[in-house]
């Protein structure tokens, strides 16, 4: 059979895949469409799996605000420049939405279930966009809230969860800006473990620039800085980033009380790529 140039394009516009790797599966299957589509697929699957190994800690921060709850997720692809990808963008967008809809017990329970819009196993659609795009790509994590909540992403980087007792879009918004900026790492002081306490006041003790001076001063001096190191990480206690005169917490006294708060920052304790652009360019060149 004779394989048109239309019959490739109308391939390539279907799967994503090459214009070779178009033609070849086409003229494998004589022409059928359809079984050309599962031919690149299947070879589309086993690309996937090999890139499995790569390093991927680039990508995107996604959140996705419903009435009644709110998610956010993080998926990984290798570079930065796939991260700016539409058809990857979607995909992060189209996740974060079926995390706030179906709310999975966990990633791998995700991963198993049906797309409600497509209709495929979503472990399957990651690999078909694997294949699309031609990075390895990981959905790593994922945090939902139940009630009222909003959410802020910065340049897909920085990404923050909010949940609060009461609606108030506006003030909602700006707290989430706020712990974006300023990484709080408890809502209040009673959040934080005593053990976290210890150890600081342990470190603080054994400072060089205290060693000379009184026991009973010493103590004070610890007690004073591991205070101000403490409300350095409650979200209540910090100046609000946009008026540093008042603290989160007189911000939002007697409007609303914060509930929960997740922030993401992308790639957070993965392992980093090593190879700069140029090692980068070379090894596509001689690969």
């Amino acid at each position: 059979m004779n394989i048109t140039a239309q019959m490739v394009k109308e391939l390539r516009d279907k799967t994503g895949a090459g214009m070779m790797d178009a033609k070849k599966a086409l003229v494998e299957t004589d022409g059928d469409m359809e079984k050309a589509m599962e031919v690149l697929r299947q070879k589309g699957i086993a690309s996937a799996d090999k890139k499995m190994g790569r390093i991927a800690a680039e990508g995107l921060i996604a959140t996705s605000i419903q009435a009644d709850c709110g998610a956010m997720v993080e998926v990984n692809c290798e570079t930065d420049f796939v991260a700016k990808n539409e058809e990857f963008k979607e995909l992060t967008a189209g996740l974060a939405e079926v995390v706030a809809k179906t709310n999975p017990a966990d990633v791998d329970t995700l991963l198993a279930s049906t797309c409600p819009k497509c209709g495929k196993v979503i472990s399957e659609v990651i690999k078909e966009k694997i294949a699309s795009i031609g990075e390895k790509i990981t959905f790593r994590r994922f945090i939902r809230y139940e009630g009222n909540t909003a959410s802020y992403v910065h340049n897909g980087k920085i990404g923050v969860l909010l949940k609060t007792d009461k609606k108030d879009e506006e003030l909602m918004n700006d707290i989430c800006l706020h712990i974006a900026s300023s990484a709080p790492e408890f809502i209040s002081r009673s959040e934080i473990p005593q053990s976290v306490i210890d150890h600081e006041t342990e470190i603080e003790m054994g400072k060089e620039d205290l060693q000379k001076k009184p026991e009973a001063i010493r103590a004070k001096i610890v007690e004073g800085r591991v205070n101000k190191l403490m409300a350095s990480r409650v979200l209540l206690e910090q100046p609000f980033i946009k008026n540093p005169d008042v603290t989160v917490g007189q911000l939002i006294e007697g409007k609303m009380n914060v509930e929960s708060f997740t922030r993401y920052m992308l790639g957070e304790g993965l392992e980093k790529r090593q190879e700069n652009f140029a090692d980068e360019v070379m090894s596509q060149i001689k690969g």
